[in-house]
């Protein structure tokens, strides 16, 4: 009997559980997309592409990881659910194949004055523990080096019954590392008492000068009726007991017109209501208020550490906590690499990796107690990167929103090595993305347009990155797009002089800024740009300053009421029909009284998720119905709001619909590049590109003289950086000073002088290693930038 044996090795047929290696995305139609259909191939690196508002972050955002997050949310309890933000289904027919998000967007971190990097990562948990552990001399647990935690005593009297015992004492002690002047914030508030009253008037002369405290409102009515003040008396001629009761007084129950109220002095009640708010969420008269009558300075006790004596007396061989966290992250890590200790190494391993992350991410020139608050977008993007970078998680997708942004050439390449390693541990990246340097490792390009807005939401190419070079469409003719050096460059005008610039990592810079050209700051993340531009020009100088932060409202708020652009179409409307302007306003009269202007209605469904559905009165148009048979030029006030800004820009330009005013705010929105925005779109649906030309072109109407613009090629597509560029020429020859702090190749290309900070980042930085024209730049080859810029213009 002979025994055969197979030598045919066939493999064994695929798994049915391997084959779902797609995303599949049928019909969606969330925002501008009109019925997208798309594949994604899971575990590869999908770039998305297309100009600014064609609807990138409708698919990637709005639709894909909007749904994975909602999906995620229902596998909670009920109970669980109810604290958590209620998301509605995206508009799309299928969505098949999604796997866990993991969203990392350019959303600044929270700028609670007590957050920090190290608090806003693992890393000074981390700290606190070792130190905890092996300080000397021992203070107490980890919470004793928390400037976030309080120290607190108490004692009290519970009863317990047991046989004849009836009560014990008990007292309470928690060490925290809080610094009790502070309160952990690291700087104290100091009044110009000038700017709160007018001394030579009385409380009923309306000597209060702060907004809101006048005296015919409620605070005017309790500082009148104390009994502590004499409303008749000028406050100059108060006693020394009547000013501390004015400016001091603890809450104190007092009755006023029969109804029981709280007295308290005015600088406890202003650091409540004003300052404990992030100032850029205040209203510009109070911020305004703020920066007059409020000096902060360094806490004297702590020296701004935010630590308690205690805390920081107890130190690892001669270092503090809060000699740790001023450190370098990068200085750190070699720090904590040389600390050899059995007892607690796998904190310290782990506390190596973070801090190795920093710099591999390349934000080792941050220290752990920078406030997160002061991080630029791109930034804070990276930081939230360093969560997701040592995570043991594979099999989800990563979703990233312009993850260049703040990076100079030089950095991108570490960018594109991460997101490489991200996918090669078996995730799923999908990255919006303008820079051809991060397009080009793509595995396949989703490519959207062709126009922006209403002109948009359609896919116009699928494919590698060589398909797309040669596809035709605006991204793939633009791909290979170089700027080239100009022939001549204008002449200044004249020079702002900074002398001795120290913030942050700057090296006791001094440079001559000058003015009436097209300036660019440059050099690699952490150079010091921001602290030369941000922290060294004088403030009032007639300086219009241009950042990336979230412009605050709520839902209610459109780019027609943030420029002012609704002030004038509401009048045009009320001066055409003879009515009042305030009927033609959703926040006020004119509001549909079912939804009260917001035109969606929420339903609260307590523990499960609540639901926002149009409101079937007004069908989301905001407005009663009666407002909306008024016209002009043929339209509603709905219909206007409904309007692109170009098409705004038509219908107010002439006609009997012509409102100058209205006319020469939109000409400035359509100059930014945001002719696609409509005018009713809710502010919190615009990209941080977006945000800021808006910004832009509200603040192109003030009269100052030098324009700072902080990475104004930020979400701007390449085909669209042109036309920023005659945007920024026409300012120049309108006589004004530009000074841009940028990364784009063809912004400098385009300068008039270049100012390049470094070599690196942190304290290898800080210095000017350039300044001159771009063409010397690009011959002198001395600097980093100046080999990318070289590279870029095929010199």
């Amino acid at each position: 009997m002979s025994i055969t044996t197979r030598t045919d090795t066939q493999s064994p047929a695929p798994h049915v559980a391997d084959s779902h290696d797609l995303i599949r995305v049928q019909g969606a139609r969330v925002n501008n997309l009109k019925d997208v259909s798309v594949e994604i191939q899971k575990r590869r690196l999908t770039v998305f592409t297309g100009v600014s508002g064609s609807g990138k972050s409708s698919l990637v955002f709005g639709t894909i990881a909007a749904e994975s997050q909602r999906l995620i949310n229902e596998t909670y309890s009920a109970f669980v659910q109810g604290f958590m933000p209620t998301l509605a289904r995206p508009e799309v027919d299928v969505l098949e194949g999604l796997t866990t998000a993991i969203i990392v967007d350019q959303e600044r971190l929270g700028a609670d004055p007590r957050s920090t990097v190290g608090t806003a990562t693992d890393a000074n948990a981390m700290l606190r523990i070792l130190f905890s552990r092996l300080g000397q001399p021992h203070i107490g647990s980890p919470q004793a080096f928390s400037f976030n935690v309080a120290s607190v005593r108490a004692s009290g009297a519970i009863t317990v019954e047991r046989g004849d015992r009836k009560t014990e004492r008990v007292s309470f002690t928690r060490t925290g590392g809080m610094c009790t002047r502070c309160e952990g914030r690291g700087s104290v508030t100091d009044f110009d008492l000038s700017h709160l009253y007018d001394d030579t008037k009385s409380l009923a002369e309306g000597a209060l000068t702060i907004p809101g405290y006048s005296m015919d409102g409620w605070y005017g009515r309790i500082f009148m009726g104390s009994g502590f003040l004499d409303p008749a008396k000028p406050i100059r001629d108060y006693t020394k007991k009547e000013l501390d009761d004015l400016l001091y007084k603890e809450p104190t129950r007092i009755k006023v017109d029969n109804v029981n109220v709280t007295y308290e002095g005015l600088i406890p009640r202003i650091q409540k209501s004003f300052l404990a708010k992030d100032k850029e969420a205040m209203q510009p008269h109070i911020r305004a208020f703020v920066d007059r009558a409020v000096i902060f300075t360094t806490c004297p006790e702590c020296d701004g550490t935010r630590l308690s004596e205690a805390a920081r007396s107890s130190k690892i061989r001669g270092i503090s906590i809060a000699d740790a966290c001023a450190m370098q992250i990068s200085d750190l890590a070699a720090w904590v690499r040389g600390l050899d200790e059995p007892s607690v190494a796998p904190l310290l391993a782990k506390l190596q990796h973070i801090l190795d992350s920093f710099v591999e991410i390349g934000l080792g020139y941050l220290s752990l107690e920078r406030p997160s608050g002061t991080l630029s977008g791109g930034e804070a993007q990276r930081v939230k990167m360093i969560r997701h970078l040592g995570s043991s998680l594979t099999d989800v997708t990563y979703v990233f929103d312009e993850p260049t942004i703040g990076l100079h050439p030089h950095d991108i390449q570490r960018m594109n090595d991460l997101l490489r390693r991200l996918r090669d541990k078996g995730n799923t990246v999908l990255v919006v993305e303008h820079k051809p340097e991060t397009i080009a490792i793509a595995d396949h390009v989703i490519d959207l347009g062709p126009g922006a807005g209403t002109a948009g939401g359609i896919v116009c190419f699928e494919g590698t990155v060589e398909e797309l070079r040669s596809s035709g469409t605006l991204t793939g003719r633009h791909l290979d797009d170089r700027a080239t050096l100009k022939e001549t460059v204008r002449e200044p005008t004249g020079a702002l002089e900074i002398r001795g610039a120290n913030t942050h990592n700057l090296q006791n810079v001094d440079v001559d800024i000058p003015l009436g050209v097209l300036v660019v700051v440059t050099g690699v993340a952490g150079s010091g740009k921001s602290s030369l531009v941000h922290g060294s020009i004088p403030p009032g100088a007639g300086v219009v300053s241009v950042g990336q932060g979230a412009i605050r409202g709520s839902r209610r708020s459109n780019p027609a009421t943030y420029t002012g652009l609704l002030d004038p179409i509401r009048k045009a409307f009320a001066k055409a029909n003879g009515v009042k302007p305030a009927l033609f306003s959703a926040n006020s009269e004119g509001a549909c009284p079912t939804c009260n202007g917001a035109g969606v209605i929420y339903t609260d469904l307590a523990m499960m998720a609540g639901v926002a559905t149009p409101c079937e009165e007004c069908e989301g148009k905001r407005f009663q119905a009666a407002v909306l048979e008024h016209h002009l030029g043929g339209r509603d006030i709905s219909e206007v709001l409904a309007m692109s800004v170009t098409e705004a820009e038509e219908f107010f330009g002439s006609g009997e619909a012509r409102t100058p005013a209205a006319h020469k705010i939109l000409t400035r929105l359509s100059d930014v590049g945001l002719g696609y925005l409509t005018l009713g779109q809710p502010l919190t649906t615009l990209s941080g590109g977006e945000r800021q030309r808006l910004k832009l072109a509200t603040h192109m109407a003030e009269t100052g003289g030098v324009y700072v613009l902080d990475e104004p090629t930020t979400g701007l597509h390449l085909a669209d950086v042109e036309q920023l560029l005659g945007l920024l020429d026409r300012l120049v020859d309108a006589g004004k000073s530009v000074i841009v702090i940028e990364h784009h190749q063809a912004v400098m290309a385009h300068a008039d002088w270049i100012i390049d900070l470094g070599p690196g980042a942190g304290h290898d930085g800080g210095r000017i290693v350039f300044e001159g024209t771009p063409a010397d730049l690009v011959a002198a080859r001395s600097t980093l930038t100046g080999e990318h810029l070289a590279a870029y213009v095929g010199a």
